[in-house]
């Protein structure tokens, strides 16, 4: 069964559609012009938006978005979605950090779970998985089961109100829930489910199983592109990010100085480790490059056509550029995000596209959705 009939209620906080908003005109900016060239073009005749940060020093590099009104940088700021498969770096990195997981925490799955007359289907692969194949393969199960085992677990927590608000915090400071309060007119926070929002929703009383949509990014969990860019930061720095900024120069001293998030230095490694995988063996494959890019994909389900999402990183070991991409509508994530990300991490690196990936982003700006 699939879960469109319950992610209604986690859109909530999604607005109504927005009028259009430029980005800021005062002052130079840390936008990239061809960086930005590109994911625009990417994004015509589409809805979505593209983002990509520097890790080194938090400066906005592309904020590109789409609607069916034109450019509207609320698209990437002011929208939030549910994050999809995405998330589940974060909720990786939390359940490494509390000791609910370690690297070698295998579970089964065949083709998916069931839970009384609900079933989450999940796409074909080798089971059991343990984490880093589980981030590889984006195994819905696996997160769902975690998620749960987490919030219904009696011994860690006093109550399902604890458990939950200790999860809230570890996400709030990877930069998600709440506005980050960049140096952009409109940015919104997001949901992240806590204790009194779930007992408001769900008067009869929650569980592990209640929620653990979220475990796999739907459900009482949105995010906004910029914030997605940001987690994918958080990853590529291994526990520190500054706040996103646009314009240049800056003396605030909000935008100079790092913020670390609750994760354990050692969840890193093994997250890290899934995300290259997943473009190495998993489901970002297609996007295998010459140097080593970390990405995870995501799939977000919705009523109509899957919404497309992708984070990432690159290099490795040295990142330079962080990146989300979010397509309304676009399929799998790794269908039209994972390869949009791809391109704009050549770009910046490169400096150039090659020949065959111009062919790629050609075929991409085709795309009317």
């Amino acid at each position: 069964m699939r879960i469109r009939h319950i992610i209604a209620g986690a859109l909530l906080l999604i607005s109504a559609p927005l009028r259009a908003q430029s980005l800021p005109t005062d002052g130079p900016l840390t936008i990239r012009p061809l960086l930005q060239q590109l994911g625009e073009r990417l994004l015509r005749g589409k809805t979505g938006a593209i983002v990509a940060i520097n890790p080194e020093n938090g400066e906005i590099i592309c904020l590109a978005t789409n609607t069916p009104q034109g450019s509207d940088v609320r698209q990437a700021i002011g929208r939030p979605q549910a994050p999809g498969s995405t998330f589940k770096t974060a909720q990786a990195l939390t359940l490494l950090s509390e000791g609910i997981i370690d690297e070698q925490t295998a579970v089964e799955c065949n083709g998916g779970i069931t839970d009384g007359n609900i079933r989450v289907g999940c796409h074909k692969h080798r089971s059991p998985l343990r984490l880093v194949d589980a981030l590889a393969q984006s195994c819905n199960t696996w997160f769902l089961m975690t998620f749960a085992s987490m919030i219904n677990d009696d011994f860690m927590y006093e109550s399902r109100a604890e458990a939950i608000t200790t999860w809230r915090a570890y996400m709030q400071s990877m930069g998600l829930g709440g506005p980050m309060h960049i140096d952009i007119d409109g940015e919104q926070g997001g949901l992240l489910a806590g204790a009194d929002y779930l007992n408001r929703r769900y008067p009869e009383g929650w569980d592990g199983r209640t929620i653990w949509w979220a475990g796999m990014g739907q459900g009482d969990v949105t995010c906004t592109p910029l914030q997605l860019c940001n987690l994918a930061v958080t990853i590529a720095n291994r526990g520190w990010y500054y706040i996103p900024h646009i314009h240049k120069d800056t003396r605030k001293e909000r935008y100079l100085k790092p913020r670390h998030t609750k994760v354990k230095s050692a969840a890193y490694g093994p997250v890290i480790e899934g995300m290259r995988k997943a473009v190495e063996h998993g489901t970002a494959y297609a996007i295998r490059a010459s140097y080593p890019i970390c990405g995870k994909t995501g799939t977000i389900e919705n009523p109509g056509r899957d919404h497309s999402a992708f984070i990432g990183f690159a290099p490795v070991a040295e990142p330079k550029i962080a990146v989300s991409v979010y397509v309304e509508h676009g399929g799998f994530g790794a269908d039209m995000a994972a390869p949009m990300a791809a391109l704009i991490i050549e770009q910046y690196l490169k400096g150039a596209l090659s020949k065959k990936s111009e062919a790629t982003a050609r075929r991409l700006a085709a795309v009317r959705l």
